[in-house]
């Protein structure tokens, strides 16, 4: 429900170079996953995975890219299925398509 597409990134390859102060982390269910969030805006900045804790994925418009206009489809996750409690498949909702019209 984050609404936020998100790249993966290894622990080590993520520095936080301003704000860290205003970061908030929130943990639910098993409590494994850490979700970061900025306290002034709200928004999701990135999370530390269930599937994999060894790994970051990170929100893209926090990088400065377009999560439509860079990303022109991407797979949305249906958002209650876990892999880690699916038999490790994904569960797809749909696609999230991005085309250009012409004008």
């Amino acid at each position: 429900m984050k609404g936020a597409v998100a790249v993966g990134a290894p622990l080590a390859a993520l520095e936080i170079t301003e704000g860290a102060d205003k970061l908030t982390c929130y943990r639910f269910n098993t409590g494994v996953a850490k979700h970061w969030f900025c306290s002034v805006c709200g928004s999701y900045t990135h999370h530390q995975r269930r599937a994999d804790p060894m790994t970051y994925g990170v929100n893209v418009a926090c990088l400065g890219l377009h999560p439509l206009h860079d990303f022109p489809d991407v797979p949305v996750l249906d958002g209650m299925n876990h892999s880690l409690d699916n038999g490790g498949r994904l569960r797809l909702a749909g696609r999230l398509r991005f085309e250009p019209t012409e004008d």
